[in-house]
């Protein structure tokens, strides 16, 4: 096995994790800083006295390890994942995560030698009064400057949490309180400094203080046997320690990039080709990954966890050289089956090109610069386990046979209207009406447990709806008025789907077409509702005495039990 792909002894989930970690505690860290300086708004005594507990902790020696660790690891793993990257083409809100991640130690290390250094070195107590004094009267550039190290840090430690949880079930619900704390907190923050930095300006206008000229490297004061320092000479001798630091993370990053050209002129003489379906051919180096090469190519191609793994929204098809591909690691494998994949099918963002390859995006998106970053039409979909629901008319074409088009038109209105008012009530979305057909979604912002329940009770609801309709205008229709349902839950891609200005949230894969065929099946047997075992699984619900069967679907290998429910069995759900 050549070096290029070889698997590396840190898998990258747990390189992940790691990165996570340490991230949280950093972003731990800030809160409490931003909350400390919110303390500004009671009094500059009462940031004063909280800063020592925040002291206490932050600078003992387990919590000195814990912060500074966790630092020095984000940003080795930072720089590690950049490494990884086979291309720095990207999202632009992955640019900018990472830009804004490095930007973090260029602009904390004044600040570091300025509290840290100070404290260790020459004993500097670092006030809350006399940091204000230094940051607000002396030296206000050096305020602004830590202005824009917190708020840079905040950003990325708000869109890092973001990227985090943005696929828990629980964090649509709890997202509007977490915004309003990564807007508040921050704000309150900032007030906080101003009002001290007031206080202190008043303070020093009344005593005729000359403050601590030159910021963090001036007339600081010294418990050592030599007294004081002037700010001349603790300038020079905080001079190899910013040196030091700087260097350290300039040459980090010049070494990053070299080792990327190092690797890149050396992986030109094994270069594979990876070949879409559409004509493209993408030439690249041994190892890179198909989600990579098409980002270097330019292809179009949905990744919406990033190409961590985390969702299948990028997985290809493989049209031609699958027999040369490396097996899938655990990682990889774990989401195939969870969408239950044929073996052809693999997810580009892991699947790394060992030779020439063809491939078939199967989630083929619009090029991302062609709409809007931030509307509805932007969002490519992710994966939701929901329960989707068809319904449709029985005998629709004699029913409209002898009638004219107005009395169709309103025939479908008040069936349209029935089911419609339903669905709503129990918690589902219309989706679309196709004829006389209705498709709706269920489970968008519950538990699947409690969306497969809504789901029957919508069913049980509209049958027995419809059948009133159906008696009231028994007089005027050629034949009864009927309905059948049928629902299945299970994973579906749930997305912004249509083209120009006809957008809508709908849903596809597996789970859908499996609903339609249900639906189908109902009208074969003649009966009111037929639902698949998972539904009954997960709602639990009696299913005593209804008629269960094993059917074939088609694109499935093995058959489906379902449940045959009549009208009068329906009703023990509603």
């Amino acid at each position: 096995m050549t070096t290029e792909t070889r698997k590396p002894v840190i898998s990258d989930r747990l390189v992940r994790k790691f990165r996570l970690g340490s991230g949280l505690v950093i972003f731990v860290f800030v809160i409490l800083h931003l909350a400390n300086h919110s303390l500004g708004l009671i009094s500059l005594g009462a940031a004063d006295h909280a800063q020592h507990w925040f002291l206490t902790v932050w600078r003992s020696p387990a919590g000195t390890v814990l912060l500074y660790g966790a630092l020095i690891v984000h940003i080795l793993l930072v720089l590690r994942m950049l490494y990884a990257r086979r291309t720095l083409v990207m999202p632009a809100g992955e640019a900018f995560q990472i830009v804004t991640g490095l930007l973090v130690p260029i602009l904390l290390i004044d600040h570091i030698i300025g509290t840290r250094i100070l404290h260790d070195v020459y004993g500097y107590h670092d006030t809350y009064p006399a940091i204000v004094r230094s940051l607000w009267i002396t030296s206000p550039a050096n305020g602004v400057r830590q202005t824009i190290v917190l708020m840079v840090v905040w950003i990325h430690g708000c869109i890092g949490i973001h990227f985090w949880l943005r696929y828990r079930s629980w964090y649509r619900t709890v997202a509007p309180l977490m915004l309003s704390l990564a807007i508040v907190l921050p704000v309150l923050a900032l007030l906080g400094f101003a009002a001290m930095g007031r206080t202190v300006s008043h303070e020093a206008g009344q005593n005729d203080e000359r403050g601590y000229r030159g910021g963090y490297y001036s007339d600081m004061r010294s418990y050592g046997e030599t007294g004081s320092i002037p700010g001349s000479q603790m300038v020079s001798d905080l001079w190899p320690y910013r040196a030091g630091f700087y260097g350290a993370f300039s040459a980090s990053i010049i070494g990053l990039f070299a080792l990327r050209t190092h690797r890149r002129l050396r992986e030109r003489r094994h270069q594979v080709a990876i070949r879409y379906a559409s004509g493209e051919v993408v030439h690249v180096p041994r190892g890179f990954t198909v989600l990579e090469a098409s980002r270097l190519g330019g292809i179009p191609h949905y990744s919406v966890c990033g190409g961590k793994g985390q969702c299948s929204t990028c997985r290809v098809q493989i049209i031609d050289g699958g027999d040369k591909l490396p097996s899938p690691e655990a990682l990889e494998q774990k989401t195939l089956n969870r969408i239950g994949a044929t073996p052809d099918v693999r997810l580009a963002c892991q699947l790394r090109a060992t030779s020439n390859v063809t491939v078939v995006p199967l989630l083929t998106p619009m090029a991302e610069s062609t709409i809007p970053v931030y509307s509805q039409t932007a969002s490519p979909g992710r994966e939701r386990e929901i329960v989707v629901f068809f319904c449709d008319l029985r005998h629709f074409t004699t029913l409209t046979e002898s009638r004219l088009p107005f009395d169709i038109v309103f025939l479908l209105n008040r069936y349209f209207a029935i089911v419609g008012r339903i669905v709503e009530d129990n918690g589902g979305r219309i989706d679309k009406f196709i004829g006389d057909g209705v498709m709706a979604l269920f489970g968008l912002r519950t538990t699947p447990q409690e969306a497969n329940r809504q789901a029957l009770k919508a069913a049980a609801e509209i049958i027995r709806e419809i059948d009133k309709l159906g008696k009231e205008l028994a007089d005027e229709l050629s034949v009864a008025l009927e309905i059948v349902v049928g629902l299945h839950t299970g994973l579906a891609v749930v997305g912004s789907m249509g083209y120009g200005n006809i957008k809508n949230v709908t849903a596809i894969g597996d789970t859908v077409n499996v609903a339609s065929r249900l639906e189908s099946v109902a009208k074969e047997y003649n009966r009111a509702l037929v639902f698949s075992e998972p539904v009954a699984n997960l709602s639990r619900v009696d299913i005593a005495g209804i008629e269960s069967r094993e059917i074939a679907v088609r694109g499935r290998g093995e058959p489906l039990r379902v449940y045959i429910a009549t009208k009068e069995d329906s009703g023990r759900f509603a």
